[in-house]
């Protein structure tokens, strides 16, 4: 097996795909309040609280965090949003 010609590289990216995760949904002028909330609840499973406080926070302060977990559930996730005809993207949570 070849030696691979830079193994700090290697472990760097490795590192950076065991990362979190944000799922960050945006607001935008089409679905209704309800809609979101109702797509948060089937996607996440959140309770009916849960979902009307992130859908408040996207209304109010035009996005919020949904879910911070591996990049492989995240793009899952946006994709599911994605398909609901949500606004969503992934990015890094921040490390401390």
């Amino acid at each position: 097996m070849p030696a691979l010609a830079n193994p700090e590289i290697a472990t760097r990216g490795q590192h950076a795909l065991d990362a979190p995760w944000n799922v960050v949904v945006h607001n935008d002028p089409v679905n209704l309040m309800s809609y979101v909330a109702m797509v948060f609840r089937r996607v996440f499973g959140f309770s009916k609280e849960k979902a009307d406080h992130h859908m408040l926070e996207v209304h109010h302060k035009g996005r919020s965090i949904v879910w911070t977990g591996t990049r492989e559930k995240a793009e899952l996730h946006v994709q599911q949003l994605h398909s609901h005809l949500l606004l969503a993207m992934i990015e890094p949570a921040p490390q401390s």
